[in-house]
C-alpha cells in the first residue's frame, strides 16, 4: 500500500515537472507564421462563410482544414486602426493619430516596444513585411522619398520589407523595398503633396476624360492621376517608378514567394498584407469579368487564387505541416468607396455583410467581425469554432506559444487566448470593445451596448449604416446577430452594467 502511494505521488512529481515544459515542436521545431491580411473583406464575401454567389477554393480549402471562426474580430472598422492594433497589442483608440492616414504620414508604430514582428525575432525568426502597410513612415510627414525613408517596417522588427507606403488609392504610388523607392530615376525627383498640387501632372478633376475608371463624387479620388486612375494626394515625379494597379497582386505574390523560399529551412514569420478588394479595383486580365459580380468580385476571385498559390508552395516544398497559415481581414466590406467599378451594379444578390448589419467604417458587426481562419496541420484539427478572438490578441498569444515575456506596459490590451486560436477551447476573450469612426460599443458574453450620440446614423457617402442612434442600443448577439431588435429599454440593469463597463475599460 505504501509503495503504491509513493508510486502514484511519484507519477504526479514527474508530470508536474514535464507539464510545464514546452511542447517539442516549440523546443526543437518552431512552427513558420504566414499572416495573410485582406482588405476590406467582408464577413459575407467567402463561400466557406456562406457565399453563394461567389465561390472561393482556395479559402474553402483551407478552412476545411483548420479552424474557421464565427465570432473573430479586428478592432476597428478601418484599415490604420485594425492594423496599428494587430502590430502592437494596443487598442488604436488609445493613441492620437491612429486614424485612416494620408500617404505621406510618419510612422505611428514605435520602435522600442514590442510587435509582433518583433517577438518572432527576437526568437530566432527571419522576418518580412510584404505588400500594404499604411502605418507611416519616416519620423515626420515632410520626408525625401529619393533617399533612405525611415523609420519604417524594418525599424518595427521586420528584417525584410517590400511594400507601398499607404494604400492603392494614395500616393505615392510606388513600390520600396526596405527604406528606398523601387526602379527610382534620380533625375526624375518624387514630390508628394496632400495640401496643395505639386508638379504637371493631370488630375481627375481637371481631365476626367483621362481617366478610364471614374471617382465618385465627394470621396476625394480626384487629384493625381497614375494609371488612368485618380488618386487621393497630389505627385510629381517618379514616373518609372510608378505601379501598374493590374500588376499589384502578382507582383507582392513573388515576392512573399521568394521570401519563403529563402527562408524554408528556418523558422520564419510572413506579413503578408494583400489588396484586394480595396479600392481602386483593377484585377489582372486572366480574372476580369469571372465572378458575374463587377471588378469587386474578380478582386476575390484573384484574393483566393493568390491564397491558393501559397499554399501550394508550401506543399511543394515540404513545409506545409508546420506552418500555421492564418487568413483574415482588416475590416469590413463597402462597395462604392470612391469608384464607379460595378460593384454596385453587379452585385447580383451577394450579400458580403452575410446577415450582419453594418460594414466598413460602422461600429455594427459588419465592421470589425471578419472572416477568421487558422490553419496548422502539425497540432491543429479542423473545427468551427464560436469562440470570440481578436486579431490583437495574436501577439499574446504567440508570445505564449513561442515561451517568450513582454515587457511591462507593451501590448496592454492583448490577451492570452492561445487556446481558442488553436481550436482547442471556445473560451476566447471575455470583453471586446469594437471601434467605428466616431463611436466605440462594448461585447461581453454576447451582449453588446452602444452609447447613444448624436453622429449620422448613415454615411451617405458609402451608404452604409454607421450604428450611431440617439438612443442607447442593446443587442443579444446570440439571437439576433443581425442587431436589428434593439432590447435597451427592455433590460436597463444590462444596459447600465455595459455601460459603466465601457467608461471603465476607456478611462
Amino acid at each position: 500500500m505504501i509503495k503504491r502511494i509513493f508510486i502514484s505521488c511519484l507519477s504526479l512529481v514527474i508530470f508536474g515537472i514535464y507539464a510545464q515544459k514546452p511542447k517539442p515542436y516549440l523546443d526543437k521545431n518552431k512552427p513558420n507564421v504566414i499572416f495573410i491580411y485582406a482588405d476590406d473583406l467582408g464577413y459575407g464575401d467567402l463561400s466557406c462563410y456562406g457565399a453563394t454567389k461567389i465561390k472561393t477554393p482556395n479559402l474553402d480549402k483551407l478552412a476545411s482544414q483548420g479552424v474557421r471562426f464565427s465570432n473573430a474580430h479586428c478592432t476597428s472598422a478601418t484599415c490604420t486602426p485594425s492594423r496599428y492594433a494587430l502590430m502592437t497589442g494596443e487598442y488604436p483608440w488609445r493613441k492620437a493619430g491612429t486614424g485612416i492616414l494620408p500617404g505621406d504620414a510618419a510612422l505611428i508604430i514605435p520602435t522600442n516596444k514590442m510587435t509582433l514582428p518583433k517577438l518572432f525575432k527576437q526568437v530566432g525568426y527571419k522576418t518580412a513585411n510584404v505588400g500594404k502597410w499604411h502605418l507611416g513612415l519616416g519620423d515626420q510627414v515632410a520626408k525625401d522619398w529619393n533617399g533612405e525613408v525611415k523609420p519604417g517596417p524594418n525599424e518595427v522588427g521586420f528584417d525584410y520589407s517590400f511594400i507601398f507606403p499607404a494604400t492603392a488609392d494614395r500616393v505615392p504610388t510606388v513600390f520600396m523595398e526596405n527604406h528606398k523607392v523601387v526602379a527610382l530615376d534620380t533625375d526624375d525627383p518624387i514630390e508628394v503633396n496632400y495640401k496643395e498640387k505639386v508638379g504637371n501632372d493631370p488630375t481627375g478633376k481637371e481631365h476626367p476624360e483621362l481617366l478610364k475608371m471614374k471617382s465618385s463624387p465627394g470621396q476625394g479620388h480626384d487629384n493625381t492621376i497614375v494609371n488612368g486612375i485618380g488618386r487621393i494626394g497630389y505627385m510629381s515625379g517618379g514616373k518609372k517608378a510608378r505601379w501598374v494597379d493590374e500588376e499589384l497582386s502578382s507582383t507582392f505574390l513573388v515576392k512573399a514567394k521568394e521570401f519563403i523560399a529563402d527562408n524554408q529551412a528556418k523558422p520564419f514569420f510572413l506579413y503578408f498584407a494583400l489588396t484586394e478588394p480595396h479600392v481602386p479595383r483593377m484585377p489582372a486580365t486572366i480574372f476580369r469579368g469571372k465572378s458575374g459580380l463587377g471588378y469587386r468580385g474578380d478582386a476575390i476571385l484573384q484574393l483566393d487564387w493568390t491564397v491558393g498559390q501559397i499554399m501550394e508552395q508550401l506543399e511543394t516544398l515540404g513545409i506545409s505541416k508546420n506552418t500555421i497559415i492564418i487568413f483574415t481581414s482588416d475590416n469590413g466590406p463597402v462597395l462604392d468607396d470612391g469608384y464607379q467599378d460595378g460593384a454596385v451594379t453587379k452585385l447580383n444578390g451577394h450579400t458580403p455583410n452575410g446577415i450582419l448589419r453594418g460594414g466598413k467604417y460602422s461600429v455594427l458587426e459588419a465592421g470589425t467581425r471578419v472572416p477568421f481562419i487558422l490553419r496548422w496541420p502539425a497540432a491543429v484539427k479542423p473545427k468551427v469554432s464560436s469562440a470570440m478572438v481578436c486579431q490583437m490578441d495574436l501577439l499574446a498569444s504567440f508570445s505564449n506559444l513561442l515561451g517568450q515575456t513582454i515587457p511591462k506596459n507593451d501590448a496592454p490590451d492583448s490577451k492570452n487566448t492561445l487556446n481558442a486560436f488553436l481550436g482547442k477551447s471556445e473560451n476566447g476573450r471575455g470583453i471586446l470593445i469594437e471601434q467605428g469612426v466616431k463611436t466605440l460599443a462594448i461585447v461581453k458574453d454576447n451582449w453588446k451596448f452602444i452609447p447613444s450620440n448624436d453622429e449620422k446614423p448613415l454615411d451617405e457617402l458609402v451608404n452604409i449604416e454607421t450604428g450611431n442612434a440617439k438612443e442607447p442600443q442593446l443587442y443579444n448577439l446570440n439571437e439576433d446577430l443581425g442587431e436589428k431588435n434593439n432590447l435597451a429599454n427592455k433590460f436597463p440593469e444590462k444596459v447600465k452594467e455595459l455601460s459603466e463597463l465601457l467608461n471603465k475599460e476607456t478611462k
